[in-house]
């Protein structure tokens, strides 16, 4: 008995919600200061209205016409000074109007539907790419993707059947309720009204049932989705372990799921179907019964019976579509909801208000008691400081977990630092504009992502505008340009998705073209040769190092043999420096540098 004010407090807090996503859309609708949108909103507005009257009328006139021919009938006149004929083409040309009115209605409202659209789904995106790296690594791509694609076309479907269903259909009852109370009387309006009283009663109850149903069917799908595009993006690994079945049946596990709910809201369908038939045949049969013993006794006509006919058929047939559109309505301001929800996840790192542009005038980073951890429990680094003077070289090494990745991440203000500072010529990074912050870094990773591309696009890239003469001095810089030009396609090549038509060393080299194409005053090489063959790697190697010159560098590294020139060579353990200085001094000391050295020596003497 428990569950019963649970499950109320659960639909309030839904209708709550949904009145919220409603008032969150609305300014889309009547944009501050655009006046173009508000005129079109009251110019469709005026149409919907014009549609309504013409089809409130509209039986009128083929009541009027039903009685000037109905044998035996008392003399009723003409209506409007029209015969039989006249009024058949004025029931006609009324038909026409009203759809005329709705298209019109449709047309001009077209544009501040899309626009709305655009606004939202651009908003969205845009947030997105604002969240933190935090969100982003904890995020599944595929259900997010979902999220968007649902919560974009929900506003789509909600602005128009809000907007061109609902509207229209509360205002038609009204009229048509005013109709049958003056002509008739008021216990016509009692039977319409307790009819449609007790269908919209059990259409929104069953609807709120399988909306529940429904919310189930679309977490399945999410998942299922979810499912098919990480196995998708990791092809190769599901490959490499003979994993086809395994994944099929994870998808299949998923889809069945999904089957089992979709199969629920089939059986919940029918059953509302027939239980909106059963009141609304009800109400019609009821209706028609008052008028034909109307006519019986002589106080109505024939052309009476054929209006509350009409009428009655006017108002079933827009109610036979309110539990969709309901439903539908439901469905929208969830998959809305989801979507405002993720509007107003916060980002963690943010632009100050009064933050500036970063001005580099030589390229100094310099880490002041830096102390960081991605939650509150573990801390990576414990106080870490050390200076790049301008045009040096630093290398950070150390094993796996030591931090090193973590300090590129703080560089490039991924994450804001927890105590101490970082800063670029004595700018500390969190007074800074992020989007000024990025144009002064060069990042080349390990694994270098292509966009599903051309080798064009994902070079120019690097600088958006960039001269072709520019974008091929660049690959010839990073010689990667006769490989491109020994392509069918040459620079216009598509790489595939995240470049995998390309090898790693060719990938390596178009990511060294993009950045050199970005010029940057600042590098950070985090670990860009450790997943390339060592012959590859020495090319590679070879072109970073002109790419370095006269650049700051912080290069973070797994093999020590590509940091041995480096100017300054630091430790780190466990998030503290242990060792700082040059390849030789730290050789010389016989510490934790020494040590990991002479291990690497040792691997690589022993796979020779």
């Amino acid at each position: 008995m428990r569950s019963l004010p649970k499950t109320d407090a659960n639909m309030s807090d839904a209708r709550i919600q949904g009145w919220a996503v409603i008032r969150r859309v609305a300014p889309y609708l009547w944009p501050e200061g655009n006046v173009e949108v508000k005129v079109r909103v009251v110019l469709a507005m005026i149409a919907l209205f014009a549609s309504q009257v013409i089809a409130v009328l509209t039986p009128q006139f083929f009541s009027q016409a039903v009685d000037i021919m109905a044998p035996d009938q008392p003399d009723v006149g003409t209506y409007l000074g029209l015969g039989a004929v006249g009024l058949t083409l004025a029931y006609g040309f009324a038909r026409l109007m009203s759809v005329g009115f709705q298209q019109l209605r449709d047309v001009i409202f077209a544009r501040v539907g899309q626009r709305a659209l655009r606004q939202l789904a651009l908003e969205t995106f845009t947030h997105i790419h604002r969240l933190s790296m935090r969100y982003h690594i904890t995020r599944k791509t595929g259900g997010l993707s979902r999220i968007i694609e649902r919560g974009v076309k929900g506003v789509e479907f909600l602005l128009r059947f809000l907007l061109f269903s609902v509207g229209p259909l509360v205002l038609q009852l009204l009229m048509i309720a005013a109709v049958l109370f003056f002509k008739f009387d008021v216990w016509y309006l009692v039977v319409v009204v307790v009819t449609i009283f007790l269908y919209v009663w059990f259409t929104f109850a069953v609807t709120e049932w399988r909306v529940r149903i429904r919310k189930v069917m679309n977490d399945q799908d999410t998942d299922a989705n979810q499912k098919a595009i990480d196995s998708l993006l990791n092809f190769e690994t599901v490959k490499y372990f003979g994993a086809e079945r395994w994944e099929a049946d994870r998808y299949d596990g998923a889809m069945q799921k999904y089957a089992e709910a979709a199969v629920k809201t089939n059986y919940t369908l029918a059953f509302l179907n027939f239980g909106q038939a059963l009141i609304i045949t009800a109400g019609l049969v009821g209706v028609m019964v008052m008028v034909a013993i109307g006519v019986n006794k002589g106080t109505l006509t024939v052309g009476d019976f054929v209006l509350v006919n009409a009428y009655m058929i006017q108002i079933t047939m827009p109610l036979n579509f309110l539990g969709t559109v309901y439903r539908e309505i439901r469905q929208a301001l969830i998959d809305m909801g989801d979507m405002f929800d993720l509007l107003e996840q916060p980002a963690e790192v943010v632009d100050k208000p009064d933050a500036k542009d970063l001005e580099v005038t030589g390229g100094k980073v310099e880490l002041r008691d830096v102390k960081f951890g991605y939650d509150a429990e573990r801390a990576i680094l414990k106080g870490i400081s050390f200076t790049a003077q301008p045009g040096q070289t630093i290398a950070l090494v150390g094993s796996s977990g030591s931090g090193k990745s973590t300090v590129g991440r703080l560089l490039f203000r991924f994450y804001d630092v927890g105590d101490g500072a970082l800063l670029i010529d004595g700018q500390d990074v969190r007074d800074v504009t992020q989007d000024s912050l990025h144009a002064q870094i060069g990042v080349v990773p390990q694994d270098t992502v292509l966009f599903n591309d051309t080798v064009h696009y994902n070079i120019a890239y690097g600088r958006p505008g960039a001269s072709e003469d520019e974008i091929r001095s660049a690959a010839k810089a990073a010689k990667i340009h006769d490989f491109i030009m020994s392509l069918p396609d040459g620079y216009d090549t598509t790489v595939g998705e995240r470049g995998l038509k390309l090898s790693g060393g060719e990938k390596q080299r178009v990511g060294i073209a993009r950045t050199l194409l970005k010029n940057p005053p600042i590098l950070l090489l985090d670990e860009a040769t450790s997943a390339l063959d060592t012959e590859t790697e020495m090319e590679i190697q070879a072109e970073l190092d002109v790419m370095s010159s006269g650049r700051t560098v912080i290069t973070i590294a797994h093999r020590l043999s590509t940091i041995q020139d480096a100017d300054r060579i630091i430790v780190l353990e466990a998030g503290e420096i242990v060792e700082d200085g040059t390849h030789d001094a730290l050789l010389a000391k016989n510490g934790r540098y020494a040590h990991l050295w002479n291990r690497q020596i040792e691997e690589q003497v022993s796979t020779v």
